[in-house]
């Protein structure tokens, strides 16, 4: 987005969250009278690893936080504000500038140096901040230097993350809302009531290289990585246990034994044909491994947070799904669990909700909740999906948490490489419409009953093109269509024959 368009974009996209986009919300926090709207910046954040291995961008946010501080600017009190470089050197050359004393003044104090915003460790917003939000139906906007902003990725609570560089990312701060043309609006007014700009704060690319040349060195980066494998007294006191295997705490939140395993045999069983196969989710285009398997924080209402709690884990304590993806009894209850997703099965619906076929009355439940109800019947799990099913980050909990809900197949109209072929290792099995076709196109409505015929020739040493494919509704409507094989490759069809890469494994190690 050129920063230009960047209030007319924003603009454009609120369209899609609220019919009141000149909605106000007034409130006090910490004395002072607020005033926040749509597109209120909430989160603020120079985040790990993108750019701040930059030292040009970095110095210029640093200068830009020194410029705005000396004209009386401030940082918006309900934007919460983060620094989190990828090094400590950054910090080192930042106290030699003498410019961390302006980032604090402005809230970018440094939090930590690994994953934080962009992977949804942003921990809570302030508390009024989120009760104004959550109360008025806010569309709120997080702006940060990573690299992500999937939907729901950055917090539960912000609609829309904008990627910016540092020194855009306090200027942002500063100004607390997208919805402002940052290059010709007022960013805020000085002590003499003078109106300051952006270009008024901006460094210049002379100033910058200077700073830089004046305060970063080879031997800054020595000093920090000679002894970076050492740690520090928490890690050095850790216990660490002996013997030849892992020993697992049956009450562990954090590290669980997981199923994958159970009930394995030494010889794979024959692959079999799926039949009485239940939609669990009917998807749209576009749906990211971020929605299937968030990474950021776990809401109290959620199968993962109700599960937390009744483990006696405090709510402050919960973390995040990317700290607790050792415990699969968290990450199958946060598979598809993100608040943005929209299941096509329900009508103004979103999150990790759909209808649990199981009960006569087409309850809508968590999908967790509906995954094991079908479990207790027996009965395998389908997806459908639109394009570019499983785009995103590469995560691989994404095909764990799908096979462990016991989705035995997926049907999309395109995938992105990398989960195609993740699902396979889990023994999710990927078929692809014809080109052309779509779930929509062929009139499925998800209440069908599936089944799947000719995925047997596997059996024989042969890949086959295409399968069949049958879905009955209760009223006796049929579709049947082919749909291809997407198991690519001979070693992906041995890890299907297997039941998935971790069979495959462990097969052939004993």
């Amino acid at each position: 987005v050129p920063l230009s368009d960047a209030k007319a974009m924003f603009g454009a996209a609120l369209v899609d969250y609220t019919k009141t986009p000149e909605t106000t919300v007034d409130f006090s926090l910490a004395g002072e009278s607020i005033v926040m709207g749509h597109g209120a910046v909430v989160i603020a954040a120079i985040t790990s690893c993108t750019n701040t291995s930059n030292p040009s961008v970095m110095i210029a946010a640093g200068l830009l936080a020194k410029n705005a501080v000396e004209r009386g600017l401030r940082s918006k009190p309900w934007v919460k504000t983060t620094l989190a470089p990828g090094s400590k050197v950054v910090t080192d050359y930042y106290d030699k500038a003498g410019l961390t004393p302006y980032l604090d003044k402005l809230g970018f104090g440094t939090v930590g140096y690994g994953c934080t915003t962009c992977i949804g460790n942003s921990g809570p917003l302030i508390p009024e901040v989120s009760t104004a939000i959550n109360n008025n139906d806010l569309a709120v906007t997080a702006v940060l230097s990573g690299n992500r902003n999937f939907e729901g990725r950055i917090s539960p609570e912000v609609k829309m993350n904008y990627l910016a560089s540092p020194p855009l990312v306090v200027a942002y701060a500063i100004a607390g809302t997208m919805n402002i043309d940052i290059q010709n609006d007022v960013l805020g007014v000085d002590p003499a009531g003078q109106p300051v700009y952006l270009a008024d704060i901006w460094p210049s690319t002379s100033e910058v290289q200077r700073v830089v040349d004046e305060s970063i060195d080879a031997q800054m980066f020595a000093n920090r990585y000679s002894n970076v494998f050492t740690g520090d007294e928490n890690w050095r006191s850790l216990a660490t246990p002996s013997g030849d295997t892992f020993q697992w705490d049956p009450t562990s939140t954090y590290v669980r034994k997981p199923p994958y395993f159970d009930g394995m045999h030494r010889e794979p069983s024959p692959v079999v044909d799926i039949s009485g196969a239940r939609v669990l989710l009917k998807l749209g285009d576009s749906v990211t491994t971020d929605h299937i398997s968030p990474a950021g924080s776990i809401r109290a209402d959620s199968p993962a947070g109700i599960y937390l709690a009744e483990n006696g884990v405090l709510r402050p304590d919960f973390n995040s799904y990317g700290s607790r993806r050792g415990n699969h009894e968290v990450m199958i209850r946060g598979t598809f669990a993100n608040i943005r997703l929209r299941n096509l099965l329900l009508k103004d619906v979103e999150g990790g909700f759909t209808i649990d076929f199981t009960n006569a009355d087409d309850e809508i439940v968590p999908i967790y909740d509906a995954a094991m109800a079908y479990a207790r019947h027996g009965t395998p799990l389908v997806i459908l999906a639109g394009k570019e099913y499983g785009s995103g980050s590469s995560r691989d909990w994404a095909a764990k948490g799908t096979a462990l809900l016991g989705v035995r197949v997926v049907i999309a109209e395109s995938y992105e490489r990398i989960h195609r072929s993740n699902l396979i290792g889990m023994g999710v099995l990927p078929l692809q419409f014809s080109p052309g076709v779509s779930a929509s196109s062929l009139g499925l409505q998800g209440d069908e009953v599936f089944s799947v015929r000719g995925i047997t020739e596997l059996n024989s040493g042969l890949t086959p093109a295409q399968v069949s494919v049958e879905a009955v509704a209760a009223d006796g409507r049929t579709v049947e269509f082919t749909a291809l094989v997407r198991i690519d490759t001979p070693g992906e069809a041995d890890y299907y024959r297997h039941g998935g890469i971790l069979q495959y494994v462990l097969r052939s190690l004993l």
